[in-house]
């Protein structure tokens, strides 16, 4: 049966090399399941629910992947999404996490009506590829920073805006050691490093104090327990949004930034793994992407509706296919292991920030490694790569800083007497997000 549904023969692997290597994708990812809950959280929603959300969303999504396109991607949901999910539309915009969901879900239908019609590849065309690194460099930058501000490395100052928080203290320190450790890991290559960071980090907290006599891990009650009811969040999306005009207006800019950013992650990551299993076509296509983009749309609806973000194909899933992984086989395996996860929901909560603090800086150092890809000496594209990456952190809105890069470069190109740097398309990305800056219609 798995030989028929995966063709493994004809994809020159075996039933013990997917396992493997579904095992081997899941120990790179499964960091998700304790930084998603830990980030999400902070809008007020369950973080036990959150936990079984998140595992859920991840074994729907990634089966329903393998089984569409046969390939080795995992998706789970996206790390950079669900900051802008938290910190940009709940708490910067205060919109109700509820009402994010909601958006989250008209997000993942346009995502598939796109994806149906073909008008996706469209869009993600309107814009230049510079900036669509630049944005995963932006949104790498925020993850750090967000990474250094919930262990403590970086505090709040009245005078210099941030400042260094202290670094005697065991929480901070025990952060410092996870950073270092982690990023030791992964420059030696040891399978599913940021997973044994986090778990090496979380036992050291058992020892080190706190401050008023605890210490930054604590003992759950039980080490299994049943999954936590995914009831708090599951189905909670509303709709208010879409009753009134001034609501869809402030809507929109991040509704079109939800689909910008879910759209560069997949077809991203698409690419990036389509070439590490030597698929990708001569003139850059790649066979069934059709399907893979109906999937990952489809898995935006489904996260909705389950209570969490936007789900997204993972990079991490390349660990995988260095480790021989080749069919959806990988990534099925790897679904499994996420439900079976949920019965550790007590451990998974009992980890600290100081243990997936440093999940998120290397994270964030993960994507920053893209910029080696822009030519940064043509100052025409140096300008608006630059604002996009400083943008994105400083305002503390992935959303803005993608707006001061695309802004930013439609006036170059225009100031140049160069129009064609930027297509149709791109320019009416640029006029939304300038209405947006100067609420030139009631943004509120």
């Amino acid at each position: 049966m798995l030989q028929r549904i995966f063709k493994l023969d004809e994809n020159h692997t075996t039933i013990g090399r997917e396992l493997q290597a579904g095992l081997t994708t899941f120990a790179a990812m499964a960091y998700i399941l304790a930084v998603n809950p830990a980030i999400l959280a902070n809008t007020g929603m369950d973080k036990g629910a959150l936990v079984t959300v998140t595992a859920i969303t991840a074994a729907i999504a990634t089966t329903l992947m393998a089984l569409l396109t046969n390939y080795p991607i995992a998706l789970a949901p996206g790390m950079g999404i669900n900051a802008f999910f938290t910190f940009t539309i709940v708490l910067g915009r205060g919109v109700p996490w509820s009402e994010a969901l909601g958006m989250v879900f008209v997000n993942g239908c346009v995502f598939l009506a796109l994806s149906v019609t073909g008008v996706r590849e469209k869009i993600i065309a309107a814009i230049p590829h510079h900036l669509k690194i630049a944005v995963t460099c932006g949104i790498g930058l925020f993850i750090a920073f967000i990474g250094l501000k919930n262990g403590g490395i970086i505090v709040k100052n009245d005078a210099t805006f941030v400042s260094h928080g202290d670094f005697s203290s065991g929480p901070v320190a025990l952060c410092l050691v996870g950073i270092a450790l982690t990023a030791i890991l992964v420059a030696r290559k040891v399978p599913g490093a940021i997973v044994v960071s986090i778990a090496a980090i979380t036992l050291i907290g058992l020892v080190v104090p706190a401050g008023g006599g605890a210490r930054v891990t604590a003992l759950p009650a039980s080490l299994f327990s049943a999954p936590a009811s995914p009831a708090p969040v599951f189905l909670k999306l509303t709709f208010q949004f879409l009753t009134n005009s001034n609501a869809i207006f402030m809507a929109l800019p991040l509704i079109l930034t939800l689909l910008l950013v879910d759209m560069f992650d997949n077809i991203g990551t698409l690419c990036g793994i389509s070439v590490r299993l030597g698929i990708m076509r001569p003139d850059g296509t790649i066979p069934r992407a059709g399907r893979a983009l109906l999937a990952d749309s489809t898995a935006t609806i489904i996260s909705a509706l389950c209570g969490t973000s936007t789900v997204v194909s993972y990079i991490e899933s390349a660990s995988g296919v260095e480790a021989g992984g080749r069919t959806g086989l990988t990534t099925v395996t790897t679904s499994i292991l996420m439900l079976l996860a949920l019965f550790l929901t007590p451990l998974i909560l009992i980890i600290p920030s100081a243990a997936t603090s440093p999940a998120l800086v290397i994270v964030g150092v993960f994507m920053m490694q893209s910029i080696a890809e822009i030519d940064m000496k043509d100052f025409r594209t140096a300008v608006p790569v630059v604002l996009t990456i400083i943008g994105i952190p400083l305002t503390f809105s992935i959303a803005e800083g993608i707006g001061l890069g695309i802004i930013s470069a439609s006036l170059l190109a225009l100031g140049l007497g160069e129009s064609r740097r930027m297509t149709g398309l791109g320019y009416g990305v640029a006029v939304v997000f300038f209405l947006e800056f100067f609420k030139i219609w009631p943004f509120k």
